[in-house]
Parts: structure tokens; C-alpha cells; sequence
């Protein structure tokens, strides 16, 4: 009896600990509060409470090193993620006066590196200009846990996606009586400075105001921040037209990524939009070509040419939710950060049948994916960077396609961490939830002309290859690299931030050196008379992380074949196959050696 009082006393005890440091929602019933974002799970944010107030103190004037009173150095940006600016999935420009470019890239990195380009990031005030932030948010040392699956999220009053909140954003929470969320407001971006989501509010040289059709028209737009052709809500066919964004800087990289401010051509506001055989060109930074935002909005484009040439400048873009729909298209991208079909915050889905894709921009795959893509029989090449991206709980599938990719070793955002032709993971910056990455192939051929094939890092990830002829022109490289990393881009934690994959190669060709960290998992499956000549190793995470169990377990089906060409080391096997061991041996986790 006293056992089980003290059990009791211990528990209320641990309940009253807890309480003091994060209320339940049910005490915040009928109020609003104020939090700085912690941490994001889907619909689910962490809050650090506090308040907003004004800030009066004058910041101080950079020193003679370029350092700002933040006491970091101005000049360089640290790279959030491998493929974007400080806030989306690709790296920030190199040309932050917003002035064309035509980004081959060897013109446009400075001293060859993009790593140490002015970053170009939304928000605060220009270094040394003496100007005060507006308001400053102070902790209160409370936090709080806030689904907002059933709330309304608003930005300068204009409603936006769960997924458009990041980690350091600073929101306004009003619960109903029953301690429900019903309204999130955006009032801070992440570095604590007064949100610009105003200027996310579209403005156009152009604007369709009306139903219909229109067709053998051109729009030109020189002017900053501003579309040449914005569509907003209304239901539209373009046939034959020429669109033209020759000049023109975009003041806030977020708001051209995310939004499509300064695009060529925007469509929002569920507007349904079907372009043929349209021109589409753009030399303005932040231009990207056509852009497609928000849920229920739809752009049905075929028969299309676009060409962007600046940073920051994708070819086709989808964000909030959008859906695009691009048939037979030829888009090219000269700019770093420039992918030729590109989606960023919110994500969406976007389907693509025939054309080709090509992006020769740094930090510029062919396809970056934080949304749902598929694309059937087309030409994808990136010329001086990895093919393919997928970040977070979202998707790239392709069936009958030619894809390549030549990561530069120095001069990508990531290279530093790993150099790479299609790149799987979790960069945490918001842009992208958490959850289970997918990459699917089915025929056609994926080359690589430098670095590992595949490289997986800080995401649960499931692949699939079938029939896919794969070229590896880099001798030293990986077939694939299942590993964490150093963390210094903000991937997870050093230790704790390896993969987890499951992978299927049906009737395949396999060739090269599979390595698998000891943070990481990797449960592989031969299928359908696939053949693998190459070798698969554990091998110690870098970081000194603790080793999770089973790293690699390899299943061979009945019909396929695995020739090794080194000694492996391997959890565990299931043969139903042949194994041809050529000298070699399997070494299993309980120290069991297969010769």
C-alpha cells in the first residue's frame, strides 16, 4: 500500500513538473498567445512562449572585418540546405543586386564558390545601414504544443499553408473556449524581423481580370517585384503568346520563391490556366518562368517554351499547393539555384509527359521536388549540378526517362558534405514536412558524370528501381551512399541523422559499392532476375554516432543474381538466389563469415 501511494505521489509530482513548464492547451482557452516556433511535425508546432515589442536600441555598425553586430560575416552565407537559398531548397544567389545573368557557372560563382556568395535572405534590415528592427520577441521561458490541423494561418491577411510556417517563424494564436486553435497570424519571419508577407501580394505589368480566351498577345514587365502576366481566380486559355521579364529586381528572395513575385507569369488564387504554345523567357532574378501557387490553382501548359537565365529562376514552379500539368515542353535555366521544374514551401503536385529540361546553373538540378512529381519520357539533364532532389515527405517518379547530372566538386552548396547525382533528405528548414521521401524509376537511363549515384541522409526513404539503365562515369564514386552527415548544413543532428531506406531493384542491372554508416539502415530486396555485381559495407558513422541495429539486410529472390567484387559486411542475408563469391567473403553482424 505505501509502495503504490508512493508510485502515486511520484507520478502527480512528475504531472506537476511538466505542467510548469508547457501548458496544456485547455488553460490557453479563449486567449491568444505569442510563440517563436521550435520545432514542426505536419500540422503540429512547439511553441516558445513570449511577447512581441518594440525594439528602440540602434543596432552596431559592422566592423572593419564585414561582420554585422550579429558577429557573423556579412559577406557569407552559410548554406542552409544543398540546392537553395537560405530558405528553400537551393542555394542563395550569387548576384545579390538582383541584376540578370546568364550563370554559366563558371561566370557567375565568385572565386568559385558559391558557398561564400552574398546570401540574398528575406528579412532584417541591409548591413550597416543603422536602421532598428521593428519589434523583438522575448521568451517568457513557457512553451506550449498547438495542433493547427482545423485553424486558419494568415500572413498580412492573407491566408497561407501550414507548410508555409518554418522553425524560428514567430505566430499569434487565438484558441476557442475549449482551448482549440482557430486563427495562427504570421507576425515574425524566422530571423525575428517583422514579417514581408506584404509583399507577397502580387503585382503585374499585365493582369487577366476576365474568364476567357486569349490568344497572339505579348506581355513585357521591366518594373521590381512585378509579374508580367499575373492570373488571379480565373479561369483561362492563353494560346500562342509571349511573354517577356526582361528586367526588374526582386527585393525579398522568399516572396519570389515561395509566392512567385517578380515571375514571368503567375497564376494563384485557383485560378485554372491552360497555356499553348506560349514563349515564355526571363532575365530578371528571382524570374522564375511560370509559376503555379496555391491549393486548387492549376496550370495546364503543352507545346511551350521557357528560358530563364538569372539565379534563382526555375523553369516551371508549384508551390502552396498548386498543381501544374506540363506537356512537350523545352525549358531551359541558366542561373544558379535554377532548377528547370522546381517546387518549393507548400509543395504540391506536378505532372510532366514529354519535352526536355535543362538546367546548367550551380545548385540547379533538373528536377527539385518538395511536392509530388512525376514526369514520363523526358529529356532531364542538369549540367553543373545533381539531377535530382527530393526533400522531406515528397516524391519524384519517372518512367521512361533520360536523366544526367555533373555535380561540381567544389562549387555546389553541399559539396562540401557529399557530391552526388540524385540526393534524398531532410534539410529541417520548414520547407518541406517530415516523413518518408519516395524515388521511383521505371526504364530509361540515369548517368552520372560525378560523385555517388544515389545519397540518402537524415530521411526515411523508399526507392525502387526497374529496368534503368545506370551509368556512373565517376570510377571513385558510390552506387549508393546511405550515411548521416556533419550537420553543418542543418540536417538533423551529427550522430543521429543517418537514413533509413528500403530499396527494390526489379529485373535490374546493378554495378558498384553500396556503403551504409552505423546510423543508418538499409533493408535491400533483388527481385525479378535483378542482377548486383558490387559489394555492400558497414561502416562507422563519421560523427561517432551510436549504431543503430540491422544496417544492411539484403534479400536475394529467387532468379537474381549477386556477384561480389569485394569483401562485404552485412546484418543480414536471405538467399534464395545465387551469390557468386569470386574470392570474396559476407561477413554478418553475429561475426558469422559466408565464403
Amino acid at each position: 500500500m505505501k509502495k503504490a501511494i508512493s508510485i502515486i505521489c511520484t507520478l502527480l509530482l512528475l504531472a506537476f513538473t511538466l505542467s510548469s513548464c508547457t501548458k496544456a492547451n485547455t488553460e490557453y482557452a479563449g486567449k491568444t498567445v505569442t510563440g517563436k516556433i521550435t520545432s514542426i511535425d505536419k500540422t503540429t508546432v512547439t511553441l516558445a512562449l513570449g511577447e512581441m515589442s518594440e525594439n528602440t536600441e540602434m543596432p552596431s555598425p559592422p566592423s572593419d572585418g564585414g561582420q554585422s553586430d550579429s558577429g557573423q560575416d556579412d559577406s557569407k552565407a552559410p548554406p542552409e540546405k544543398p540546392d537553395g537559398d537560405s530558405q528553400n531548397g537551393e542555394t542563395p544567389p550569387e548576384k545579390p543586386d538582383g541584376t540578370s545573368s546568364d550563370s554559366s557557372a563558371d561566370q557567375n560563382a565568385p572565386n568559385g564558390n558559391t558557398d561564400n556568395a552574398p546570401s540574398g535572405a528575406p528579412g532584417g534590415n541591409a548591413p550597416g545601414t543603422g536602421a532598428p528592427d521593428k519589434t523583438v520577441f522575448t521568451e517568457n521561458g513557457e512553451t506550449a504544443e498547438v495542433n493547427l490541423k482545423k485553424a486558419t494561418v494568415t500572413e498580412s491577411s492573407q491566408n497561407i499553408e501550414i507548410s508555409a510556417l518554418s522553425v524560428g517563424d514567430i505566430i499569434t494564436v487565438t484558441f476557442d473556449d475549449k482551448g482549440k486553435a482557430t486563427s495562427v497570424e504570421k507576425v515574425s519571419s524566422e530571423n525575428g524581423n517583422s514579417s514581408s508577407a506584404a509583399d507577397s501580394t502580387a503585382k503585374s505589368a499585365n493582369t487577366i481580370d476576365s474568364d476567357g480566351t486569349y490568344s497572339d498577345t505579348a506581355y513585357y514587365s521591366v518594373g521590381d517585384d512585378e509579374n508580367a502576366l499575373l492570373i488571379d481566380g480565373k479561369s483561362v486559355t492563353l494560346e500562342n503568346i509571349t511573354v517577356n521579364k526582361s528586367a526588374g529586381t526582386s527585393s525579398n528572395t522568399e516572396n519570389g520563391d515561395f509566392y512567385g513575385i517578380n515571375a514571368a507569369v503567375l497564376v494563384k488564387g485557383g485560378a485554372v490556366v491552360d497555356i499553348k504554345n506560349a514563349t515564355v523567357s526571363s532575365s530578371a532574378q528571382n524570374g522564375n518562368g511560370v509559376f503555379c501557387y496555391g491549393s486548387g490553382t492549376t496550370v495546364n501548359i503543352s507545346d511551350s517554351t521557357i528560358t530563364t537565365t538569372a539565379d534563382n529562376s526555375g523553369g516551371i514552379q508549384t508551390t502552396g499547393g498548386g498543381t501544374t500539368n506540363a506537356e512537350n515542353l523545352t525549358v531551359s535555366t541558366g542561373g544558379n539555384s535554377s532548377a528547370a521544374i522546381r517546387s518549393d514551401r507548400g509543395g504540391g503536385t506536378v505532372n510532366v509527359t514529354g519535352g526536355t529540361y535543362k538546367s546548367s546553373g550551380y545548385n540547379s538540378p533538373a528536377v527539385y521536388s518538395t511536392a509530388a512529381i512525376t514526369v514520363k519520357d523526358a529529356v532531364l539533364t542538369a549540367e553543373n549540378s545533381e539531377a535530382l532532389v527530393i526533400e522531406g515527405e515528397n516524391s519524384i517518379s519517372l518512367t521512361n526517362c533520360t536523366v544526367s547530372g555533373n555535380m561540381s566538386d567544389t562549387k555546389g552548396s553541399s559539396s562540401d558534405e557529399n557530391v552526388h547525382n540524385v540526393m534524398i533528405y531532410q534539410s529541417m528548414s520548414g520547407d518541406a514536412n517530415v516523413g518518408t521521401s519516395s524515388f521511383a524509376m521505371n526504364g530509361g537511363t540515369l548517368t552520372s558524370y560525378n560523385g555517388d549515384m544515389f545519397y540518402i541522409t537524415n530521411t526515411v526513404c523508399k526507392m525502387s528501381l526497374s529496368g534503368v539503365t545506370l551509368t556512373n562515369n565517376d570510377p571513385d564514386a558510390l552506387l549508393m551512399n546511405v550515411t548521416g552527415n556533419s550537420a553543418s548544413h542543418g540536417w538533423g543532428t551529427a550522430g543521429k541523422n543517418g537514413a533509413d531506406v528500403t530499396f527494390t531493384a526489379d529485373a535490374q542491372n546493378l554495378e558498384g559499392k553500396i556503403r551504409v554508416d552505423t546510423v543508418s539502415k538499409l533493408n535491400m530486396t533483388l527481385s525479378g532476375g535483378s542482377v548486383f555485381t558490387g559489394s555492400v559495407n558497414i561502416e562507422n558513422n563519421n560523427e561517432g554516432g551510436e549504431a543503430v541495429a540491422n544496417n544492411a539486410v539484403i534479400t536475394i529472390d529467387s532468379g537474381c543474381t549477386w556477384n561480389l567484387t569485394a569483401d562485404c559486411t552485412v546484418t543480414s542475408l536471405t538467399n534464395n538466389g545465387t551469390i557468386n563469391f569470386n574470392g570474396y567473403t559476407i561477413t554478418f553482424a553475429d561475426g558469422t563469415v559466408l565464403s
